[in-house]
């Protein structure tokens, strides 16, 4: 009995983390970066109620640049709510931006694409231009510190298992960051 016990520690030292849940790949498109503070980013949303990022320190914030006029964008936004639908209860945050438009277009888009979530709007493009994205769609993931980790540039099918897992993992590690 001793000698397997004595096994067991020895499989167990030899390969740390085996008993840990294997961490997921990053999925098609989704970059690590070199973390960095996230730029300061406080807007209104489409009724006129103020939203600052860092009132979301301590979560995972899916910070994500759209318009209704980019073409990925509108074939994105429906995979986004049904993503939002599935983990709106486990504390992912998300921070919609819409770059630059009005809010009759904003509100008429999202009505039939993605009504359940809140809609920022960044009317003059500056914050979209502080985070500096190549192209929209451009999301990015930011962690419990408020430091940006992933960027994922065009649009991807956020509701299809590999992001899902993705993001599930982000929501069930201290940091919110896969290593």
């Amino acid at each position: 009995m001793n000698r397997l016990y004595l096994l067991l520690l020895v499989c167990l030292y030899l390969a740390p983390g085996s008993l840990q849940a294997a961490e997921p790949p990053l999925p098609p498109g989704v970059i690590r970066l070199e973390p960095f503070p996230a730029p300061e980013t406080r807007l209104d949303d489409l009724d006129g109620q103020p939203y600052a990022l860092e009132e979301d320190r301590g979560s995972v914030v899916f910070v994500h640049f759209w318009a209704s006029w980019c073409g990925p964008c509108r074939r994105e936004m429906p995979a986004i709510q049904r993503m939002w639908q599935q983990m709106e209860g486990e504390g992912l945050k998300i921070a919609l931006i819409n770059t630059a438009e009005d809010e009759e277009t904003v509100f008429s888009f999202l009505a039939g694409h993605a009504p359940d979530i809140r809609p920022l709007m960044d009317r003059d493009g500056q914050r979209t231009e502080a985070w500096q994205p190549r192209g929209l769609p451009a999301t990015y993931l930011v962690d419990r510190e408020g430091l940006v980790r992933y960027q994922v540039l065009g649009g991807r099918p956020w509701d299809e298992p590999a992001y899902l897992d993705f993001l599930h993992h982000l929501l069930k590690t201290p940091q919110g960051t896969i290593e």
